[in-house]
């Protein structure tokens, strides 16, 4: 797909469009998505943007609750997520060490 493709199709790599929490709070991918010769790129270059890291959390909570592991690693994944949305930002614990470092100095 070239980049003058992808501007046209307004939906392209939107998951709350093409990949939506159903009512059963699972996601599920629209009928006229599966006809789009774009399908799997589209839901791939949405999972890899912000609202992606949503949706392996959502992962993430839905297989602790059916136990399928367990709290330290749930905890380690969630924690894993939480540094990938927060890559941009500097964290507290970043700030201190610097500012020590810089006092002494």
């Amino acid at each position: 797909m070239s980049q003058s493709e992808n501007k046209t199709l307004d939906c392209f790599g939107k998951l709350e469009i093409v990949f939506p929490l159903g009512d059963d709070g699972l996601r599920h991918t629209p009928a006229p998505c599966f006809e789009c010769p774009y399908k799997t790129e589209c839901l791939r270059t949405g999972l890899k943007g912000r609202a992606g890291l949503k949706v392996h959390e959502e992962h993430v909570d839905r297989s602790y609750d059916s136990g399928m592991i367990s709290f330290v690693e749930r905890w380690s994944k969630k924690k894993a997520i939480d540094r990938e949305k927060n890559s941009g930002k500097t964290s507290r614990f970043k700030w201190r060490l610097r500012r020590r470092k810089t006092k002494q100095s």
